[in-house]
C-alpha cells in the first residue's frame, strides 16, 4: 500500500492523505465481518449463556426472599396469635384467681362467724349454768344461815328441816321481790 502511494504521487496524481484507498476500505469491511460473525458465533452465546443464569440466579433469590418474607410474616402472625392467646389466658387464670380468693375469703369469714358464734353461745350457757350454780348454792348457804341465826336469835335449834326449809324459801322470795322492785 505504500508503494502504491508511493506511485500514484511519483506519477503526480494528487492523492488526499485523509481518504484510504478502495483495497484498503474493502479488506477493513472484510476482516469486521469476519470479527464480527467470530464474535457473534463464538462470544455472543457465552454472554447470553451468563446473562441468563445470572438472570434466573436473580429472580430465584426474589424468590426465595418473598417466599421467606410470606414464612416470617406468618411465623409473625401465628407468634401474635399465640402471644394473644396466652394474654386472654392469663387473663381467665388471674379473674379465677380472684374470684377463688373472694370465695375462700367469705367462706373463711363465714366459717370464723360461725365459731366465735358457737363459741360466744358456749362460754354464753357455761356462765348461764355456772350463775344458775351458784345462785343455787347461794341459796342454800343462805338458808343454812338464816336457820343457824335465826336459831341464834330464838334460843332454840331449828333443826326441823320441813319448816326450816319453808322459812329458807320464804326469806328468799322475799329478798327477790324487794330486788325486782
Amino acid at each position: 500500500m505504500i508503494s502504491t502511494r508511493l506511485v500514484a504521487s511519483a506519477e503526480g496524481e494528487d492523492l488526499n492523505p485523509l481518504i484510504p484507498h478502495t483495497a484498503e476500505i474493502v479488506l477493513s469491511l472484510v476482516v469486521f465481518l469476519l470479527i464480527l460473525v467470530l464474535v457473534k458465533k463464538f462470544v455472543v452465546p457465552g454472554f447470553e449463556k451468563a446473562y441468563a443464569e445470572r438472570t434466573a440466579a436473580i429472580e430465584g433469590g426474589i424468590e426465595k426472599a418473598e417466599s421467606a418474607q410470606k414464612e416470617a410474616q406468618a411465623a409473625l402472625e401465628q407468634y401474635t396469635a399465640q402471644l394473644a392467646e396466652a394474654r386472654h389466658e392469663a387473663a381467665r387464670i388471674r379473674e379465677e384467681a380472684k374470684e377463688q380468693a373472694a370465695q375462700i375469703g367469705a367462706e373463711l369469714r363465714a366459717e370464723a362467724q360461725a365459731d366465735a358464734e358457737r363459741i360466744r353461745a358456749a362460754a354464753h350457757a357455761q356462765v348461764e349454768a355456772e350463775r344458775a350454780q351458784v345462785v343455787a348454792q347461794l341459796k342454800g348457804e343462805v338458808g343454812s344461815l338464816a336457820t343457824e341465826l335465826a336459831g341464834r336469835i330464838v334460843g332454840e335449834s331449828l333443826t326441823d328441816d320441813a319448816r326450816s326449809q319453808r322459812t329458807v324459801e320464804r326469806f328468799i322470795a322475799e329478798l327477790e321481790s324487794e330486788s325486782a322492785n
